[in-house]
């Protein structure tokens, strides 16, 4: 579960958007995109009527560097200090200015961390989010070296204390985490089961990301919904790293001369 004031803020902001108090409802308020548009469904899954297909939006143009998304997600999923399952890093735009990108896991379509794990630990969900069971990680971290993006982590030590009843285990939410094992960004799933926002989305005081579907064809920083496909043309959308073919499920919105090869 969510700490009390993150599912407390999440019902103002949901009762702003939906008026009904489930956040995520508000991905049923647009007309749905055509078949031709979604991605393949997963382990031969043919995705449900009315499933869903996570994307992420990063408006560059709003992220001050401020770190709240990390310490969002930290705090709910108990990650050592160390371990920032999305980092926020400080770059250097054309201008010589500086600007920051936060970058978590891309939730790729072709993703190479899943092809190389040798226990199928590592696995591609029907939805697009990437997850790592830690019941099966024999941590031999080719996942960590497959993986362009560097959002990786191994569990070196024993984990924070955790009180019993915020445990959880299992690979939608895998509290704490496991020493010996891989750790990494896993889409706040649990959340959206719940009709709530991930972390770092709820976390981001500058409202600088975005949770999409494809199925809805909708995207909410949990104040504002809008209409995913319309946002993404009109808003000139990249993704990190395309030159690699893993079609990453996150996309960013620049705006300050960022360098796109990141």
């Amino acid at each position: 579960m969510l700490p009390r004031r993150n599912v407390l803020r999440l019902a103002v902001a949901g009762a702003a958007l939906v008026g009904s108090g489930k956040l995520l409802e508000a991905f049923g308020t647009l007309e749905r995109v055509s078949a031709a548009h979604l991605p393949p469904p997963r382990r031969g899954t043919e995705a449900e009527p009315h499933g869903h297909q996570w994307v992420f939006l990063i408006d560059l143009r709003r992220c001050d560097g401020c770190g709240d998304c990390t310490k969002g997600c930290q705090e709910m999923h108990h990650l050592p200090e160390e371990q920032e399952w999305i980092k926020v890093h400080r770059l250097e735009d054309t201008t010589g200015g500086d600007y920051f990108l936060p970058v978590l896991c891309q939730m790729c379509e072709r993703p190479p961390c899943v092809q190389v794990c040798p226990v199928a630990a590592t696995f591609q969900t029907p939805s697009g989010p990437i997850l790592v069971d830690q019941s099966t990680c024999i941590g031999c971290r080719m996942c960590m070296a497959a993986c362009p993006y560097g959002v990786r982590y191994f569990n070196w030590q024993e984990p924070p204390d955790v009180p019993e009843e915020e445990r959880h285990a299992d690979a939608l939410l895998q509290i704490p985490q496991v020493r010996g094992t891989v750790g990494k960004c896993d889409s706040c799933m649990h959340a959206s089961l719940e009709n709530l926002l991930p972390a770092c989305v709820e976390s981001c005081s500058m409202e600088a990301i975005w949770i999409g579907d494809f199925v809805t064809d909708v995207a909410t920083n949990g104040r504002d919904s809008v209409g995913l496909s319309q946002y993404m043309r009109e808003h000139d959308v990249y993704r990190l790293k395309e030159h690699l073919g893993t079609e990453p499920r996150v996309y960013y919105v620049a705006g300050h001369g960022q360098d796109l090869e990141y």
